[in-house]
């Protein structure tokens, strides 16, 4: 690639490749390791850097190119500071729904599994619940089904064992520990049981209502 045309300006390609760079890396990017990447002095890389942080400012975009560490990293502009505070704040205190809930543990504890063995055990379309957990970071496509079609099977990652403070899946409570005991089972099934008693009270109720309508 050409680094500079005859009268000596930067070439346009150049230029990209440092804003790529840049845009795709988490921490600050030296100088010194672009130029190292891109085969040109370090002077040049800085010289880039300068005019395009100059050209964001002038054109009044809501983000900077800032020289941060010991390196150049994009970051919204200070102006926007509260707009950008309220955004993230407002995504802290976004709480999951019970489906979300529900769908993310069906996940973690039998995964990996497809669209529709989630849709099999919940009894609704999961894709909605889906997007949510995979925007979130906390599910993804992990492989793909052997089987006949090669369905996509999700996962969760490793934002999800962060979140929970986990190192793998394997250190999850088991899943007995959230089945009720027989016992309680049982009491809640009494509850549930219409007696021959109670039936036949309920018709005599009805049929007393409908005679003296």
């Amino acid at each position: 690639m050409s680094k500079k045309d005859a009268e000596g300006a930067i070439d346009a390609e150049f230029v990209r490749a440092i804003e790529a760079m840049i845009l795709v890396a988490v921490e600050p990017v030296p100088a010194d390791l672009m130029a190292q990447l891109l085969e040109v002095p370090t002077s040049t890389v800085e010289e880039v850097c300068d005019q395009l942080a100059e050209i964001y400012e002038s054109a009044g975009h809501g983000f900077q190119l800032a020289k941060v560490a010991g390196g150049y990293r994009y970051q919204s502009h200070p102006d926007l500071a509260p707009y950008v505070e309220r955004f993230v704040l407002d995504g802290q205190r976004a709480r999951l729904s019970g489906a979300a809930l529900e769908t993310l543990a069906i996940i973690a504890y039998k995964q990996p599994l497809s669209r529709a063995q989630i849709a099999s055990i919940r009894g609704v379309d999961p894709d909605a619940v889906l997007r949510t957990l995979q925007a979130r970071g906390y599910i993804d496509q992990v492989a793909k089904d052997s089987g006949p079609g090669q369905a996509l099977l999700w996962g969760t990652t490793q934002a999800f064992l962060e979140k929970l403070g986990i190192a793998s899946v394997e250190d999850l409570p088991p899943i007995t520990d959230f089945i009720p005991d027989a016992n309680i089972v049982e009491a809640l099934e009494q509850g549930l049981r219409v007696t021959p008693v109670d039936a036949a009270a309920a018709l005599s109720d009805s049929e007393s209502g409908d005679s003296t309508a």
